[in-house]
């Protein structure tokens, strides 16, 4: 069973004491599960003490990387092109799982803001530091308005 994970949670004081003397471990039929420090359940990662900080570090690497790639060929893009693939490839990623966010230290959302900051030097085609991303990031691209987009009242039943 390779997909099956055994995690013990708690705070991180609590779980280092019970697992220090201990090797935990569940047998289900003829396969042994041992606790693991980290698991990923539906694409999230968790740790023992709940904290989402593998969560956006593994997000903001692969966005980083994502964003590594694109602007290589940047130059060959039109800005519109360049939008869609920023939000193809990088949006949607911080998007998933971010209402896990809601009340998070503010350290995890500003490695996701600096994802969003260099996502949006992508799509202008600016350096960084540039007044122009700038001001695209803080009408369009940031963090806490992802997670609590508005909703028209024409929408709610």
């Amino acid at each position: 069973m390779p997909k099956t994970e055994l995690m013990w949670a708690g705070t991180r004081y609590s779980v280092a004491n019970f697992l220090c003397d201990h090797d935990f471990s569940i047998t289900l039929g003829a396969d042994i599960v041992k606790a693991t420090d980290v698991i990923r359940v539906l694409g999230v990662l968790f740790t023992p003490d709940l904290a989402l900080e593998k969560q956006v570090t593994s997000v903001s690497a692969k966005c980083f990387f994502q964003l590594r790639q694109l602007r290589r060929v940047r130059r060959s893009l039109d800005r519109d092109s360049a939008a869609t693939l920023v939000h193809a490839f990088v949006t949607s990623r911080i998007d998933y799982g971010n209402a896990l966010l809601a009340n998070a230290l503010k350290i995890w959302t500003e490695k996701l803001q600096r994802v969003l900051n260099a996502a949006a030097r992508v799509i202008t085609g600016s350096l960084h530091g540039n007044s122009t991303a700038v001001l695209v990031t803080s009408s369009t691209m940031t963090f806490t308005g992802r997670m609590f987009p508005s909703v028209s009242s024409s929408n709610c039943a």
